[in-house]
């Protein structure tokens, strides 16, 4: 069982790292935080094999608590931990800004020092992470990151201020950071040290929010982002922790007539689109081929009679398919083809198109299955 420290437990990296940990049978885990009582640092000093300091301070009301809540805070540790005779691995987060003559810079580095230290005087393993800028989930919006402001306003609808668009950032994710974290405490390596950079993606602010705005009108584009991009999928999965909790649910638009209604779920350059239909008890759609496009159909609810025919024969091929078999058909490109609902009740399918729809070519020529 590895007894973990981390301190600064309920800020952004805090909460996405002991969320974390709590799942782990091997790990006990301690929280230490603004709220909790001195004298539970010093119980925890007293037990744990590895410390993650989390606790800083970046935007304080006066420049000296830059001092007392960076520098202060790890020499606190430092001097508890010799009083009783411990020397656990300590793990500290810092920033590239300890390159920097800035108040905060210099408290940071002069944490690292104390840091350092230490691990001379006691031979305890010491890890120092310089982080660039981090993103992701729990971040907190006007207050140190521009990625959580940027997702927060464009979420509900308010504005940005962007001095210039063609400043350049380099964003890590929560996820890398969390992951470097819990490596740590498996490996073992005396002494001090400076871990190795994270990943990071470099991108500029007029970038940045261009893409969280493409984000905020998927609702009515429909159009996805390129998700084989890591860095994509996880400020996507950013933004989406902004929105209001009362409007996680949105609208499609809806087209009706008499044989039911369709709408349009999904739309993407790379993968095509998916659309769903519910077709009356009765009712055939389709009756048309394509000469590039191809298609799959997934009966979501029903019983429907897919029937197919090559443009240059006259054999018609037919699938019965339910609902409840969730099974898939192709829809070759030369193939004119239709669905009928031939249950009692209304028939969902879900399609999906390997081009999305354009108006101007559709590629969509009507030719009836059951006649040549």
């Amino acid at each position: 069982m590895k007894r973990v420290l981390v301190t600064g437990a309920r800020g952004f990296v805090g909460r996405n790292l002991c969320a974390v940990l709590r799942r782990r049978e091997d790990v006990e885990l301690y929280e230490y935080d603004v709220n909790n009582k001195p004298e539970d640092l010093g119980s925890a000093l007293g037990k744990i094999d590895c410390i993650i300091h989390l606790a800083g301070v970046n935007r304080p009301k006066n420049p000296d608590e830059f001092e007392t809540g960076n520098t202060g805070s790890i020499d606190e540790i430092c001097v508890k931990l010799k009083a009783i005779g411990r020397s656990p691995k300590i793990v500290l987060s810092s920033s590239i800004q300890a390159e920097l003559d800035n108040p905060y810079g210099v408290s940071k580095r002069r944490a690292e020092e104390a840091l350092q230290r230490f691990s001379e005087n006691t031979g305890a393993e010491c890890v120092v992470y310089r982080f660039k800028n981090l993103f992701g989930k729990w971040c907190r919006p006007d207050y140190n990151s521009v990625t959580a402001t940027f997702c927060h306003n464009i979420a509900n609808d308010l504005p940005i201020q962007i001095s210039d668009p063609a400043h350049e950032i380099d964003l890590t994710h929560i996820d890398d950071v969390v992951e470097a974290f819990v490596n740590e405490m498996e490996s073992e390596t005396p002494g001090f040290r400076f871990a190795e950079p994270l990943s990071a993606t470099r991108i500029t602010l007029g970038e940045l929010a261009a893409k969280i705005r493409l984000f905020r009108d998927m609702r009515t584009s429909l159009v996805l982002p390129d998700f084989s991009n890591d860095f994509e999928r996880a400020i996507y999965g950013t933004y989406l922790t902004y929105l209001n909790e009362k409007e996680f649910e949105y609208g499609l638009g809806k087209r009706s007539d008499q044989r039911g209604s369709l709408a349009e779920f999904l739309k993407s350059p790379a993968m095509g689109q998916i659309f769903v239909s519910r077709t009356k008890p009765g009712i055939t759609r389709g009756d048309h081929y394509h000469h590039t496009k191809a298609e799959k159909f997934l009966v979501l609810e029903g019983e429907a009679v897919i029937r197919f025919r090559h443009i240059d024969s006259d054999q018609v091929l037919e699938y019965r398919i339910q609902g409840k078999d969730f099974r898939v058909l192709d829809i070759p490109p030369g193939y004119t083809h239709s669905i009928e609902n031939v249950g009692q009740d209304e028939l969902v399918t879900l399609f999906w198109a390997s081009e999305v729809f354009d108006p101007g070519n559709p590629d969509t020529y009507y030719c009836k299955v059951g006649v040549i």
